[in-house]
Order: C-alpha cells, then structure tokens, then sequence
C-alpha cells in the first residue's frame, strides 16, 4: 500500500528521518544489539560507536565530546539544565522568556508550584528580546538564565552570545535551548559562551527519542536521571545505541547541509512568504523579517481561524501547523505570539510553515496554488470578516463601541473625577 504524497510545511515539530541515518542505525538494530555498558568484546566494540557518534554530535556544535550528554530529548535536556542549575547553586531564582518552548514555561510552573521564583522575561513586538531588561532581572540568588536560540514558532533568532555574556558578568549560569537552529545555521558553543546548550535529534532528520545536553567543561552538573554510570555517571538508563549513532550520522548530514538551507530552502521561504503577503489581502508575518530562522515564516490570516486553513490543507495532503506541536488540542492562542502582542483573534488565524531539505520548488507551487482559494473560501463564510454578507451588522456594531468610547472619553475630560 503506497503513501499518498505528502506535502510537508512543518519541519520545526519534526523532520523526515534521512534514509542515510536509517542505513547507520540498522546495523545496530539488527546485529550489534549488546548493550555498550557490558565488559567483553560484543559491548565493547557497540560502545566504541557510541564515542563516534558523540564525536560527531561535539562537532555540530564545536564541543569537546566530554562536553556532549546524550539525554532522550530537548525537553529532558532543558529540565536537567535548569534542574542542575537549581541543585548545584542552592539559588531559587530562574530567569526565562515568556516565548521559550513549553519545556521551559511549563517546567517553570511546576517549580513556582514548589517555591522556587520564576521571571518570565517579555518580548518585543518582533520577537526580539531587550538585553536590558535581562540585564536588571538577574539577582544575587538567580541560578539560571535560560533563553532560546530560535524560536520555534516564528524562527526569530535571539542574542545567545551577548545574553551568555550579561550572565558571565553577574555569576549566572547560562542555557539555551538550541533545538531549531542545527542545520540552519552554525553552531559554535565555545563562541556562544552558554554553559548548557539542547538539541533534539528529530529536528534534523534522526530518530524521535534521543536529544543532547551540552554541558561547559568545569560546570558543576548534577544528574536529573538517577540510575547507572550511564554517561559517565551524568545520566542513568541504558544507553539508545541505534537512535545515537543515527544523531551522529545526522550530525554529519547537517553540517554538510548549512548551504542548501540558506540559499535553496531559504530562497523557496521567501517565495511562498512574498507572495502570500502580496496576493493574499489582511495577512502579516509575525515576528522580525531578520535575523530569522532561513526555512520559517509564521503568517496572520485575519478574520478566520488557523485551524480551519490547516484542515483544508491536510485535505489536500498539505502539511503545517499553528504552532508548536507540543501544545496541539489547546484552545488558547499561542503564548508566543501573545508574548508579542497579538491579540487573540490574530494569533488564532496565524499558519506555521516550516520547510527543509526535502522541500521542492513543486512543493510550494503546490501550496501556493491552493492556499488563497482556501482563505477566499473561509472569509467567504467567516462573520468576522469584511467580505461575509452580513458585515453590515458588524460595522454598526463596531460603530456603536466606539461611540461608545467616545462619549466616555469626553465625559472623563468634562469631569474626571464623577467619570
């Protein structure tokens, strides 16, 4: 039974798994199945690719493979960074963003549910982050900053090097979730400054289940996962031989695909983005035109909502999203884009599209071949748009408000005190 085509638009919640990295992971499925941790040759000659495979990973983000921690996923990565933080300092004070990934926000919670203090850092209309503010949260008990590299949703690329540096001045350890960014743009961990670093290896084409922490040489770490001598003793559980050395092949591929995601899949981005927001009336992309993730664009279609677009969509094969996949089946609106300051009705009806390697210029002709018909055909029957038939209702009513508002206004400046 043959897949239907596909169409894919939403390589920030996961990526094809490359059919290099299935290669290098069958073997190990299939025949070097012992376990790395064992004594005689059968594990021994298993943990020697493991080594490999860190050796690799280090090398994606210029790490020493001492460096590199093998955990299940960003989300653990981003835990045990904070976790560690938190354990080793003896400080209760966390400083984050209210646009990081839900790893981070909901972790955050449940810390302030158990006494720990959280500052949630807001941002700029853009997506951008102001570096003073950062600045005036860090305090005398703060363990741990922790701010994204690129944004999932609207791929909006933030200042690592000067936040690690703010840190740096004021004894504050450093972390950034890095997961979108390898294969996109290069990585430099050493240059960066940060003391933790997370990856995920499904976001650039390996296997779900295995992700990485970087941990700074001479940074006090405290194990989040209690088991073995696993990871040098840093993280218990048998090692996921097959997912690992399928991250190392993947790593390799990455690095060797920076080029291909800044010129052909970031000049196809910018067609699709360009001519949604020239032929497609009431659109707008969210968050800063540069610098910005080369594969992502997150657009508002006004007066509809995202998840009726997305649902025609995936009737035609069409692939994307309306945000992260961690928080699909929510009825709020994005907290990203309502960090930014979108109002509900907006950060309702924006799109996600995020494309990759795979992505053909056949794709996106495709996509931008059905995509205004689909939003024509949803204003159409949408109450809150311009265009439905009974708009007449709506401008009234929207006049009657701000009438409304303007008799309330002249009433507080006649007398501002009975007002």
């Amino acid at each position: 039974m043959s897949q239907p085509r596909v169409y894919y638009f939403d390589n920030n919640a996961t990526t094809r798994v490359a059919p290099e990295v299935v290669d290098a992971m069958v073997p190990f499925l299939r025949d070097f199945w012992g376990n790395p941790s064992s004594a005689y040759g059968f594990g021994a000659q298993v943990h020697k690719h493991v080594e490999d495979a860190r050796a690799k990973v280090g090398a994606l983000i210029h790490a020493d493979p001492k460096e590199v921690l093998f955990t299940s996923c960003g989300t653990e990565s981003n835990n045990s960074a904070i976790h560690s933080a938190l354990v080793t300092t003896g400080k209760r004070h966390v400083v984050t963003t209210k646009v990081e990934h839900s790893a981070n926000i909901n972790f955050g919670e449940y810390l302030e549910k158990r006494g720990f203090e959280v500052t949630y850092l807001p941002v700029e209309s853009d997506g951008s982050l102001d570096l003073h503010l950062l600045e005036k949260s860090l305090r005398p008990d703060t363990a741990i900053a922790s701010v994204m590299y690129a944004n999932n949703e609207t791929g909006v690329i933030l200042p690592i090097e000067e936040v690690a540096a703010i840190c740096r001045s004021k004894g504050v350890l450093c972390h950034t979730d890095a997961v979108q960014v390898p294969g996109k743009l290069k990585i430099d961990a050493k240059a960066l400054g940060v003391d933790f670093l997370s990856l995920s290896a499904h976001k650039l084409h390996a296997p779900k289940g295995i992700g990485m922490l970087y941990v700074k040489r001479r940074t006090k770490f405290q194990p989040y996962v209690i088991g073995g001598h696993q990871e040098k003793g840093r993280r218990g559980g048998t090692e996921n031989v097959s997912n690992i050395v399928g991250f190392g092949r993947a790593a390799e591929l990455a690095i060797a695909s920076l080029d291909d995601e800044n010129t052909r899949v970031r000049g196809m981005r910018d067609r699709l983005e360009n001519h949604i927001l020239t032929h497609i009336p009431n659109t707008v992309r969210n968050g800063a035109k540069e610098p910005r993730l080369p594969n992502t664009t997150n657009i508002a279609f006004d007066f509809i909502e995202a998840e009726a677009v997305l649902t025609r969509l995936d009737l035609l094969g069409i692939c994307a999203s309306s945000g992260s996949a961690c928080t699909t089946g929510s009825l709020d609106p994005s907290h990203v884009l309502s960090a930014m300051g979108l109002t509900p009705m907006r950060a309702r009806g924006s799109v996600r599209f995020s494309l990759g390697i795979y992505n053909t210029d056949e794709d996106v002709d495709y996509l931008l071949a059905h995509l205004p018909k689909i939003i024509q055909q949803l204003r159409d029957i949408s109450p809150l748009s311009p265009e439905h038939p009974d708009n007449e209702r709506y401008n009234i009513e929207a006049a009657r408000q701000k009438h409304e508002a303007d008799l309330a206004h002249a009433l507080k400046e006649e007398d501002p005190v009975t007002a």
